[in-house]
């Protein structure tokens, strides 16, 4: 079951998982009437390192920024690599506000990674964020997905290395 559910490379559940949890944390929230929060998340510019630098290189920032996720969580967090250079956070019982917070600092703690390859100079990083909540972006998980990678999308148009919260 771990094999199933965990991306091998970084160590972090994957999407399938994420779409049940994501799926039983919003069942939870509406029901308890405490906040689910998502962070969308892509590690900006992620192809141009695999491009120029190779794809070792590529790997070791990916499962570094896998490690800082899972360093950065609560125990009631659950962190995934949704595919290529995505991630997504979900943070049971965290409010918007929180959420965009929680954002920030791996935001800057993207920010102090460092990528050592042998024979490459050190490779630094950043990072895009959409931060969206249930119930302000919606009940069902595609509604708060959508709402997460629409502010993720308006992160990267403003230039990337940005938190951006949803609008509602």
């Amino acid at each position: 079951r771990e094999q199933a559910i965990r991306d091998p490379l970084t160590g972090l559940h994957n999407r399938r998982y994420m779409e049940e949890t994501l799926e039983r944390e919003i069942r939870r929230s509406v029901r308890s009437q405490q906040p689910v929060s998502i962070i969308s998340i892509d590690l900006d510019h992620l192809k141009d390192i695999n491009d120029h630098l190779g794809h070792e290189a590529g790997d070791q920032a990916l499962r570094q920024f896998g490690n800082l996720l899972k360093q950065s969580i609560r125990s009631a967090d659950v962190a995934c690599r949704f595919g290529g250079d995505e991630f997504l956070l979900i943070l049971a019982d965290a409010g918007l506000e929180h959420a965009r917070q929680r954002a920030e600092e791996l935001n800057r703690a993207t920010h102090a990674l460092v990528i050592s390859c042998p024979d490459l100079e050190p490779i630094h990083l950043s990072m895009s964020a959409g931060v969206a909540e249930c119930p302000t972006h919606g009940t069902y998980p595609q509604s708060i997905l959508r709402a997460a990678d629409a502010a993720l999308y308006r992160a990267k148009t403003a230039g990337r290395d940005c938190v951006i919260v949803a609008e509602t």
